[in-house]
């Protein structure tokens, strides 16, 4: 290409001084350069042999690339600078590529060959610009279906982190990594691999949209499965194994045996009691674990961690008995009652029923909490069956020892409403005693249904021992007993036949109710609601009533208002027949006035004779 310029260059300049001397005919310029005679130009350029010139040709072929081509060509590294790469490519200059394009290799060095493409052929200063960007992207495709295709280890570089996984350069294209195809065990920190070079296997490609997927995790399965199956075959029951903590779960805690993963339940972590297994372990610790228990299959294998120290129990010493009093922290609550640890991994249950005299039992918590530090007496203890129960009332005296003394029958006293029932209500008089209020003792005027009509939990009553069971530990207990029944004084006052006066306060389906006070409320039958007049007495009507019934055992009254007037008319029914009587008696004839009447018959008959 030199020489051709060289030769147009010449030939001009020559076509240029013939003008000036005589215009000579056009000529056609290979018939021109082939019939020039060098050694007469009168510049006087040194003739330079055909041979040579042949020789210079076939040099620039083979050395110097033609950078009008837009193939990608391979050139090598000469320089490196902090921001650029020299790369030499056998044309006249040597090109220039930003090092920001060989991020995926930070180990690029002088004499590397790369693959580049000639970008600008000339820049403003007259440099040759190259990309080996655009290189790799024409190339990529290529080469990622072939490593594909023969499932070939490729080199990528992590750019950066991506939703899901990461985004890896392989080749110039931007492939994804699955965050569950970097490594064989769960990932907890993404950014620890941004930046760096690893080996891939090209796992899928979409044609279509262009996607490629590679795995780290595909090159290092092979080899684990090879292990893992060695593992599994060499696994016995008792073996002690070391592995690694791979995670952590509430329920347990997954060991990393060498490519066989087996778990550790909470329960088989630590002979004592542990809310979680972060308590005990954490990620990536390295310790020893024994084989429990494992399927057919061996794919799911039972550690322990505990079962490699002596249990607790063993370690107990013999001293301790039953009766005896031990000291420790509460650990559990439940609802029945809390686990009290008296040594390590030694766990001893105070039953709810064990924590206080009272026969009214209620939520263990309302006597301990977690990390309570108690003193309790052993009631029972199995060390065969490593069980061991406790008590802390008997601590205390129990307060039934001198019951009879303390609440003698008819004695009163006051207490504290615990509990309800349907039929009564529970008094705490202290602390493990309590007695029971039967609903019928609570009032002797109200009928009372449930006894929170009545009292609340919390209110203080005085309640009259009514009956003591000593054996049995009841308390039969009375709150009307405590005050004056009123009946007796109403027994009196509502006799019968007495009369009051009251208004209708409810109408009911077989009568009325009336209120006389707010103790004594009377029934009074629809028959006997009527007035003198005939009509009915109506709600809120006021009017004298008369007691029929009175019984203080039931506390039933009944009255009547049509008992008044009919005992009235009836006394004047009496009274006009006596009257009536007394008139007939007076006009009925009387014995004597028969023998007068008899005499004169007498007489007039004998004068009768004489004539």
């Amino acid at each position: 290409m030199a020489e051709e310029k060289a030769i147009t260059e010449v030939a001009e300049t020559t076509e240029v001084k013939e003008e000036q001397k005589v215009e000579a005919p056009k000529q056609d310029p290979k018939e021109f350069l082939e019939n020039f005679n060098w050694e007469k130009y009168e510049e006087g350029i040194e003739r330079v042999e055909d041979s040579k010139l042949e020789e210079f040709e076939k040099l620039v072929a083979e050395n110097f690339v033609d950078t009008a081509d837009a193939e990608v060509v391979q050139g090598v590294v000469t320089h490196l600078t902090d921001r650029e790469a020299i790369i030499d490519i056998n044309a006249k200059s040597e090109g220039v590529i930003s090092l920001n394009e060989f991020r995926y290799n930070p180990d690029l060095k002088i004499g590397d060959k790369v693959e580049v493409l000639i970008d600008i052929r000339e820049d403003k200063s007259g440099q040759l610009v190259l990309s080996h960007r655009k290189a790799r992207t024409i190339m990529a495709w290529d080469r990622v279906n072939a490593a594909h295709d023969k499932e070939e280890v490729v080199t990528g570089f992590v750019k950066c982190r991506t939703k899901g996984g990461m985004i890896v350069d392989v080749f110039g294209i931007e492939a994804f990594l699955p965050g569950s195809q970097i490594d064989v065990k769960p990932i907890r920190d993404y950014d620890q691999y941004v930046g760096k070079t690893m080996e891939f296997k090209v796992v899928k490609i979409n044609h279509e949209f262009k996607n490629v997927v590679v795995s780290h995790k595909a090159l290092i399965e092979a080899d684990i499965e090879e292990q893992k199956k060695e593992i599994i075959s060499q696994l016995e029951k008792g073996q002690v194994l070391e592995g690694i903590v791979k995670n952590i779960t509430s329920y347990g805690v997954f060991i990393d045996l060498g490519g066989v993963d087996g778990l550790v339940h909470i329960t088989d972590l630590s002979w004592s009691r542990i809310n979680h297994p972060n308590e005990v372990v954490e990620l990536d610790q390295k310790l020893n674990v024994v084989i429990l228990d494992f399927d057919d299959n061996k794919s799911r294998i039972q550690l322990g961690l505990k079962q490699l120290e002596k249990h607790p129990w063993d370690a107990l010493g013999d001293e301790i008995k039953i009766g005896d009093k031990v000291k420790g922290k509460v650990v559990v609550i439940a609802d029945y009652g809390a686990f009290l640890e008296v040594a390590e991994g030694v766990e001893g249950l105070i039953h709810v029923s064990e924590m206080s005299w009272s026969t009214h039992l209620r939520s263990a918590q309302d006597f301990v909490k977690v990390g309570d530090e108690l003193e309790a007496v052993v009631l029972t203890l199995d060390r065969e069956d490593r069980k061991m129960s406790l008590g802390i009332k008997q601590l205390t005296p129990d307060p039934w020892t001198d019951i009879t003394s303390k609440y003698p029958v008819g004695s009163k006293h006051k207490g504290i409403v615990r509990n309800f029932t349907n039929f009564g209500v529970f008094v705490e008089l202290e602390e493990g005693i309590d007695g029971l209020i039967y609903i019928s003792d609570l009032s002797w005027t109200k009928k009372i249904k449930h006894p929170s009509e009545f009292v609340t939990v919390g209110d203080t009553l005085e309640v009259e021992v009514l009956e003591l069971d000593v054996e049995g530990r009841k308390l039969s207990l009375g709150h009307k007993q405590t005050t004056e029944n009123p009946w007796d004084k109403y027994e009196k006052e509502f006799a019968l036949g007495t009369v009051h006066k009251a208004s209708i306060s409810e109408i009911v389906d077989k009568g009325a109710v009336i209120d006389f006070n707010e103790d004594i409320t009377a029934f009074v039958p629809q028959r006997h609601m009527e007035k003198e007049d005939g009509k009915k007495l109506n709600k809120g009507e006021e009017a004298e009533f008369k007691i029929i019934e009175f019984n203080k055992e039931f506390k039933r009254v009944v009255a009547s208002h049509t008992a008044i007037f009919r005992e009235e008319e009836q006394r004047n029914v009496k009274v006009a027949k006596k009257k009536a009587a007394a008139s007939a008696e007076e006009a009925k004839p009387t014995l004597g006035d028969a023998n007068v009447q008899l005499q004169a018959l007498k007489d007039k008959m004998e004068a009768d004779k004489k004539k």
